[in-house]
């Protein structure tokens, strides 16, 4: 039952991925009905915020010779069915009227509205309901809406790219340390983030654009960071915008000050194997940062750190 399950949910992972771009500010959800004799009957994911969620669009794709067999079928959700009304009905609601036998669940919402209601309520309706599948991928994948509603802050990631030996520029000036493809990499996950944010000296001395030109998607908010003391005010600015991910890219005393107060969730770095004789010290990487990932791209390295007090 345990591999089963797992298969049905990685599966149910690979749907809600898809709604990366559209879904905000909702959560990524993927939904996955299967028959009693193991056959997929639906499949769904949240398209876009507004719109229908997961499990609206999984049930709407089974063929109607095929809606019996739900009776005895279970229906796989990422992430805990809601129990409210908002801009949808509560999907618990429709799955009880469906009648499924089983749900399972990859992690409870911790949106205040839902957090363990719609377990409940599919509980109530005497449906077996199993919770905590793949419980780490999945919230994982809505890492940035459960920062956002947990610590009322966006998601943040620090991101600068650094020579070998350790500066971010060349005496101070400006230096190209990304190849094109790494560029390109860049704008791709500032398309993937809400906000951008870059000290005032950097902004005054590169007037860096922060755009998303050399990928397809849309440009980031931008933000301009005067006074480190302004953090506090600054991420009670950005929660009660809604903004939900935020990318600090720079300058050093700017990603010094975010790690000083704790305020980071992953670190991306680009080292590139140049190095110059003197110039701005890169941060260093706080004690409490894992390495999660690293790759190479065009001979430069891509290191990513998560900080492991908020790892899920």
């Amino acid at each position: 039952m345990k591999e089963t399950d797992e298969k049905y949910m990685r599966r149910c992972l690979q749907l809600a991925a898809n709604g990366r771009q559209n879904a905000k500010p909702n959560p990524m959800v993927g939904a996955v009905i299967v028959s009693a004799n193991g056959r997929i009957l639906g499949e769904g994911y949240h398209v876009r915020c507004g719109e229908g969620h997961a499990e609206v669009n999984a049930f709407a794709s089974v063929r109607k010779e095929e809606e019996p067999l739900l009776k005895e079928a279970t229906i796989y959700v990422s992430l805990e069915p809601c129990s409210h009304y908002g801009k949808t009905p509560p999907c618990a609601d429709l799955i009880i009227h469906k009648g499924v036998r089983r749900v399972v669940v990859g992690c409870i919402d911790e949106f205040a509205k839902v957090q363990g209601r719609g377990i409940q309520k599919l509980r109530d309706a005497g449906i077996e309901v199993t919770v905590g599948v793949l419980e780490k991928e999945c919230q994982l994948l809505n890492r940035r809406f459960f920062t956002y509603h947990r610590l009322h802050r966006p998601y943040i990631i620090l991101k600068w790219a650094q020579t070998e030996n350790g500066f971010i520029d060349d005496h101070g000036k400006p230096l190209t340390i990304s190849t094109p493809f790494t560029k390109m990499l860049v704008h791709k996950l500032r398309a993937e983030e809400d906000a951008i944010l870059v000290g005032r000296v950097t902004d005054e001395r590169e007037h860096p654009q922060l755009t998303v030109r050399h990928w397809v998607g849309r440009n980031p908010k931008r933000f301009v960071l005067t006074h480190a003391y302004t953090l506090p005010q600054l991420m009670n600015e950005l929660y009660q915008q809604g903004i939900q991910s935020l990318i600090v890219e720079g300058g050093a005393m700017t990603h010094r000050s975010f790690m000083e107060q704790g305020l980071w969730d992953e670190i991306r770095v680009e080292t590139a194997p140049i190095k110059v004789d003197d110039g701005t010290p890169a941060p260093i990487i706080p004690a409490d940062a894992v390495i999660t990932d690293c790759q190479e791209y065009d001979g430069n390295k891509i290191t990513w750190w998560v900080n492991c007090h908020r790892r899920s």
